[in-house]
């Protein structure tokens, strides 16, 4: 049902996006004020695009504070900013709505991120490494711990939560930053400037990562959804999901009796649950196995309540609530 919802406001969209990306007189960077026009798809990248481009850039983001990023729909206004701006940066497979549109309408502007995070399947690869094993990574990658998927993940699926990595995220930080010289070289070396400190920012991130959760009592924790798989890989904890990649999928019964079981096994303190998604299911497991629920954020939006938040704020307080629910010293 939403496929199809997805492609009759994809097609309506494409009927109106020449009348609407002729409504300004832009030059030749983009914007009518000589900025370059940039759109970002979802919050993680908007951040990126508006913390490296400064004033040089207007940034329009697709995804609104509150909206999960999944399940975005896009108005016929929205399909016109993506045929009217001189870059788009989006994540192909994230968001097929947006796919679409920059496929028909933005094809010479698109930049997809995906490359640059090196996606992988989460599902079928992350529990087979073994320590020492090499895996084309950072050397600050420390070992990669088991990942307990739902069975309804499929193999070949690509998980698309790069950014709770942040070595990842330095990754598509450099890329970005690398199309925005390329697309506008009159301030490259402003865009160089501010991605060199958003950066060591990140790097900063990932060292308290690193220290915070090396010494932590308990190594598993549960999720609303398999949102964060990278993370677990990255500072050595197990991830247990118990919903897909997306986080509107129904877990099974026999999906939740799994997860209560491991919970029960392996003495798991705290469920966690999202902002953007309803948290009845992790609310429900949690009572069955008498231990706490938090909120341990995708960041993949904004919500009203954190909308004054950033990408390493966020981080930060993900990373306390880890370092809480486990015990970590």
């Amino acid at each position: 049902m939403r496929s199809s919802t997805r492609a009759v406001v994809a097609g309506l969209a494409a009927l109106t996006v020449v009348t609407l990306a002729g409504c300004g007189d832009n030059n030749a960077a983009g914007g009518s004020d000589g900025k370059l026009d940039v759109v970002a798809s979802f919050y993680p990248l908007e951040f990126i695009a508006r913390s490296v481009g400064g004033d040089a850039v207007n940034v329009t983001t697709l995804t609104a504070p509150g909206v999960e990023p999944h399940d975005l729909e896009l108005t016929p206004k929205q399909v016109g900013t993506i045929s009217g701006a001189k870059l788009v940066v989006f994540e192909k497979g994230l968001q097929p709505a947006v796919d679409e549109a920059v496929d028909q309408n933005a094809k010479e502007a698109g930049f997809d991120v995906a490359p640059a995070a090196k996606l992988e399947d989460t599902g079928a690869d992350f529990e087979e490494h073994e320590e020492g094993e090499a895996h084309d990574e950072p050397a600050a990658t420390v070992t990669p711990a088991a990942y307990v998927a739902p069975a309804a993940h499929a193999s070949g699926e690509l998980d698309p939560h790069f950014w709770l990595d942040p070595v990842r995220y330095a990754g598509v930080v450099q890329a970005v930053t690398d199309k925005l010289v390329s697309v506008d070289p009159d301030h490259a070396d402003g865009y160089k400037q501010r991605a060199a400190t958003l950066l060591g920012d990140v790097g900063k991130l990932d060292t308290e990562f690193r220290t915070g959760l090396a010494n932590c009592k308990l190594k598993t924790f549960v999720t609303s959804h398999e949102a964060f798989a990278y993370l677990a890989k990255r500072y050595g904890l197990t991830m247990v999901g118990i919903a897909g990649v997306t986080p509107d999928a129904e877990p099974t019964p026999s999906r939740i009796k799994e997860v209560q079981e491991i919970v029960r096994k392996q003495q798991v303190t705290t469920i966690f649950y999202e902002e953007l998604v309803s948290p009845k299911v992790a609310e429900s497991i949690a009572r069955d196995v008498k231990v706490k629920t938090a909120v341990l954020s995708p960041i993949e939006g904004l919500s009203d309540a954190n909308s004054q938040e950033t990408y390493l704020s966020l981080m930060r307080e993900n990373l306390q609530e880890l370092r809480k629910a486990n015990s970590c010293a």
